[in-house]
């Protein structure tokens, strides 16, 4: 599975829990409006704050993939550069680094993720 796919499975919740909550949306009597978006923002926090310990997952990729219990190596960071179509230089790790969290968040956006555009800019 991808990097990405990791992410969004840690903050959307594995694919057997979502064709579980299709299944349940489809047995209801009066079919909802859509599917309710994934708040982002809340998950994250929420999950941050059951950590106990402090967590910059709004601007930092490491603290983001830290906090959702995955590697944050500078070898996985590059792995998921390359998977989200980075361009620069892999080894300016600051500006990668900085890329990174704006395109995860846009990622996730795109995904079916609730996410403030102050977090993708």
């Amino acid at each position: 599975m991808s990097i990405f796919g990791r992410i969004k499975d840690s903050i959307f919740g594995k694919k057997e829990e979502a064709a579980q909550v299709e299944q349940v949306a489809a047995a209801a009597p009066a079919p909802a409006a859509g599917i309710a978006q994934v708040d982002v923002e809340e998950v994250l926090t929420n999950l941050a704050a059951k950590a106990g310990r402090p967590s910059n997952w709004k601007t930092s990729i490491v603290d983001l993939m830290t906090l959702l219990g995955l590697d944050s190596s500078l070898a996985h960071r590059v792995e998921l550069a390359t998977e989200l179509g980075y361009t620069g230089d892999t080894k300016d790790t600051a500006t990668m680094n900085v890329w990174l969290i704006k395109q995860v968040m846009k990622k996730l956006a795109e995904n079916g993720g609730k996410v403030s555009p102050n977090l993708m800019n």
